[in-house]
């Protein structure tokens, strides 16, 4: 498994939601833009439906060393013969970079969207999720989220459309959990005792 979509998928549903409920309802994402028919201009204009509108695009990976998990990780599970540990390489750990676009037809709403974004980015400095849906006691996990670069717009008078863009990142995502790097050995009982005390039960 080269990467983990569940978890990738979950947190940029996340991350949807929470624009929506704190900046547009007018949100969605895309993962490439194909055709920019105003490409000399720098920006990557998606195609939209109603105004204003925020599009998220990406996210483009880049490794994160300062996050990573240098050690590998002990797993216990059920074996044939018993319960076995099974050891993981280290996770790789990597940085998301998403590129909003914002689009209005009002200059005034576009100067407005951009002061509410720069406030929500600000005051969203993590972006929180259960750590596993189907297990609630397992608690939540964050990434640290920060603007990146600086507010570009296009206020063209020939142009109906006004839009300006910036972008942001997500530190710290793993993005897979680390292969197995040897067959699973079985647990001796001194094992299997300490695992059941550090997990709340009896030896």
């Amino acid at each position: 498994e080269l990467i983990k979509e569940t978890d990738l998928t979950r947190l940029i549903r996340t991350l949807i939601r929470t624009i929506k409920q704190q900046l547009i309802e007018n949100t969605s994402i895309t993962v490439s833009v194909d055709y920019d028919d105003t490409s000399l201009d720098g920006l990557d204009v998606v195609a939209i439906s109603k105004l204003p509108s925020l599009v998220l695009s990406g996210p483009s990976v880049e490794e994160n060393r300062f996050f990573s998990t240098n050690e590998p990780r002990d797993f216990m599970v059920d074996g044939v013969l018993g319960p076995e540990v099974i050891r993981h390489d280290p996770p790789f750990t990597v940085d998301l970079n998403f590129t909003i676009t914002v689009a209005s037809d009002r200059t005034v709403e576009l100067l407005n969207l951009m002061a509410a974004l720069a406030t929500f980015l600000s005051r969203n400095r993590w972006l929180e999720m259960e750590r596993d849906p189907s297990s609630p006691d397992l608690g939540t996990v964050k990434w640290e989220m920060a603007p990146v670069g600086e507010f570009r717009t296009r206020l063209d008078e020939g142009n109906d459309i006004r839009v300006f863009t910036c972008g942001f990142v997500i530190r710290g995502f793993d993005i897979d959990e680390g292969a197995p790097s040897q067959i699973g050995r079985l647990v001796d009982s001194t094992e299997l005792s300490a695992s059941a005390i550090q997990n709340g039960g009896t030896p």
